[in-house]
């Protein structure tokens, strides 16, 4: 100071004092931090049920299956050299494409013509249709096993009506792959239809219009209006069914639980098998984070889409 003396250096002064309080009261008072705030306990728990058992998982699964030394990368490597291990990697890929991809083609068909339903009769039609999605996923299963069960098949005897014999619906490989990606379809269809219905009606009637005006028939108003206002909803929408359906364990496990001969086992089912029933852990796990890369990929290009689409209607 001019006179010679210092102020302590743990001595805040009145000014000081209060520009720091005038700063924190800014910093609280910013939606940011409040939105922060708010999130904070959600982001606790997706911190402690997701993320830990995320790289625990990764660290589980480079340990040995007495989980007493550290192998690296040697369970990846194992896993690939053995042909049951190949074969989940193809009946996971072809279950989660051809699910999703039939959720897709019959939840837009099925959206479109409860759009075109009107008022009292849509409300009905879309709750039941709703009803699939809405039964817990292990009880609407196990009617599923019942109706496909060998002795006691409902579609068995319906085909024992008409004169045909029998089929081993959860018997024969190809077979049982149909079955589990069937149940799969009938379960997630009305999420993909739900969706949508909604970005349907999101759609301008203004557009329809002036596509009417310029002579554009119903096929050119859906490639040409429909499908490009849906993109986005479309995109995530089959994103988030390919994490579901690639991570999926009930429907396989009650109906099949893997069999015949390995030939319906996904990456969750296996999984399960090596690593609880078999009792090797690190194992289980590397057969776990097997989805992680299949699934970063997908992410990767389905956002990257969403995101340039979005800027380019923002533009």
């Amino acid at each position: 100071m001019a006179d010679g003396t210092s102020i302590p250096i743990g001595v805040m002064t009145p000014g000081r004092t209060a520009t720091r309080r005038g700063t924190m009261r800014r910093f609280a008072q910013r939606r940011s931090t409040t939105g922060f705030l708010l999130c904070l306990p959600l982001i606790l728990l997706v911190a402690g049920f997701v993320i830990y058992p995320a790289f625990y998982a990764i660290y589980l699964s480079m340990l040995n299956k007495k989980m007493t030394a550290f192998v690296g990368l040697g369970n990846f490597a194992f896993l690939l050299r053995r042909h049951t291990f190949q074969m989940v990697i193809f009946q996971s890929c072809l279950y989660a494409l051809t699910a999703v991809t039939a959720k897709v083609i019959i939840g837009f068909i099925l959206a479109h013509l409860m759009h075109n339903i009107p008022g009292k009769n849509q409300r009905i039609w879309r709750g039941l249709l709703l009803v699939p999605w809405v039964i817990p996923l292990a009880l609407s299963t196990l009617t599923w096993w019942w109706m496909f069960d060998p002795s006691y098949s409902a579609f068995n005897w319906i085909l024992n009506q008409f004169g045909f014999a029998n089929v081993p619906w959860l018997g024969v490989g190809w077979i049982a792959r149909f079955c589990t990606i069937t149940v799969n379809v009938w379960g997630g269809t009305p999420f993909f239809m739900i969706m949508y219905l909604a970005a349907l009606k999101s759609v301008p009637e203004q557009l329809y219009e002036a596509s009417a005006i310029d002579g554009a028939n119903a096929v050119q108003k859906l490639f040409y209006v429909t499908l490009p206002m849906m993109r986005n909803i479309i995109s995530i929408t089959i994103l988030f069914s390919l994490i579901v359906t690639f991570s999926e364990f009930d429907i396989v496990r009650i109906l099949t639980a893997g069999g015949p001969q390995d030939m319906t086992h996904i990456f969750a089912t296996y999984a399960f098998q090596i690593g609880i029933q078999s009792g090797d852990i690190p194992l289980g796990a590397a057969d776990s984070l097997f989805m992680f890369p299949i699934l970063a990929f997908a992410s990767f290009f389905v956002l990257r889409g969403v995101t340039r689409r979005t800027q380019e209607i923002a533009a």
